[in-house]
């Protein structure tokens, strides 16, 4: 049986892969979008109901692809007829004088970002319940809130079919040829396409050794945890409650971030922005709870209306570079396959702007969204 041949082939139906092949089919591109697991499924990065949307950021790039963003959300919202944002404002909270914080506030600033600032002896009258860590201070993002995450997933995939799009499950890939015609090789088919975008997530180190590409990713486990309201409510989203991020905690070296009792009620998402190094297929034989240790001391010394002990925990994946920015770019030998790898540190909130830039690239040779330091060039090892 001769291969099913296409425009576009992009492998990986997480939310980059999604929005990619629905943009790629909007745009009249025969586009196939290949998951190696049956849909849908909760062993990625992409599941969950919720992740947090911002413009708080310390590096200038992240925010002003935001706006671009959240423009396209606003336009899938449309288009598949469903809510994907819920405006809840975004606390943050640091080090007054530290060099995260000081850049984060320069971002909001330079970028013209709604935000008002929280002076001390006013902080507890404006959100209640949270201990403001001495010598931080605070500050909140007035348009940020909470993205629907396997809402938007589902969107994306919906209209992707509608405009076309032929999505194929259960399709571990098992061998790449490249060519002007690049065939992909799974355990269920053969597909050949014009071009190939390749956005595996937390299986990157599996697919792209079989373009001769090696990239320094590293997987590790985050445990999402959902801790118990003393009080119903009052941490709830129909309360207003923002969303928030603690930079520098004094508990560990990364940032906690946490979300509005919404998904499960009465259960506030705290979470540490770091977890263990794991295998993506083994990734239940970590155990290590480090980081809900961390969350336990920060929980009893800042937010007293809450259970210091998880209620559920949940498991999600993230996928890191070296520098923990992404890596979007063509392949340094082959120009009609793109790599999107490493996005989950920063991942879905600003998924919108980069499946367009993964749109721009896969069909023809343009420029594409990338800074030096996180362009594959210092990394990429072929062989």
């Amino acid at each position: 049986m001769a291969p099913e041949e296409y425009d576009c082939i992009v492998i990986g139906a997480g939310i980059q892969g999604s929005f990619t092949a629905y943009h790629l089919a909007k745009n009249k591109k025969k586009t196939l979008l290949l998951e190696q697991f049956i849909l849908p499924h909760s062993r990625g990065s992409s599941h969950g109901q919720t992740r947090i949307i911002r413009k708080a950021y310390a590096e200038n790039f992240y925010a002003s692809m935001m706006g671009e963003s959240c423009e396209l959300w606003t336009l899938l919202e449309k288009e598949a007829g469903v809510t994907l944002y819920r405006r809840t404002g975004l606390l943050v909270m640091g080090p007054e004088n530290g060099k995260d914080f000081q850049l984060i506030k320069s971002t909001i600033q330079s970028n013209r970002v709604p935000a008002v600032v929280l002076q001390r002896h006013e902080f507890s009258q404006h959100i209640p319940n949270v201990n403001l860590t001495h010598g931080d201070a605070a500050f909140v993002e007035t348009d940020a809130g909470i993205l629907y995450a396997d809402r938007a997933v589902r969107a994306a995939q919906m209209v992707f079919q509608g405009h076309g799009g032929v999505i194929k499950d259960r399709q571990k890939v098992v061998q790449i040829e490249p060519g002007s015609m690049v065939t992909v090789t799974t355990g269920s088919g053969v597909y050949r396409a014009k071009s190939l975008v390749i956005t595996a997530g937390p299986w990157a180190s599996r697919v792209l050794p079989l373009t001769g590409l090696q990239l320094p990713l590293k997987v590790v486990r985050i445990n999402v945890c959902y801790w118990k309201e003393k009080v119903p409510g009052s941490y709830s989203v129909t309360n207003r409650f923002p969303c928030f991020i603690q930079i520098q905690p004094k508990e560990a070296e990364h940032d906690i971030y946490g979300l509005p009792s919404n998904e499960y009620p009465g259960l506030m998402k705290l979470c540490y922005h770091m977890g263990s190094e794991t295998d993506p297929d083994e990734r239940d034989r970590q155990t290590d709870r480090s980081d809900v240790d961390i969350l336990s001391r920060y929980i009893s010394r800042c937010f007293p209306g809450l259970v210091p002990e998880p209620a559920v925990v949940e498991s999600c994946l993230y996928t890191v570079t070296p520098d923990h920015h992404f890596v979007l770019d063509r392949h340094p030998t082959y120009s009609n396959i793109v790599i999107g790898a490493g996005f989950s540190v920063e991942g879905q909130r600003i998924a919108e702007s980069r499946r367009h830039q993964f749109f721009r690239s896969s069909p023809r040779p343009r420029q594409v969204y990338a800074r030096t330091s996180n362009k594959p060039g210092p990394y990429i090892q072929t062989g």
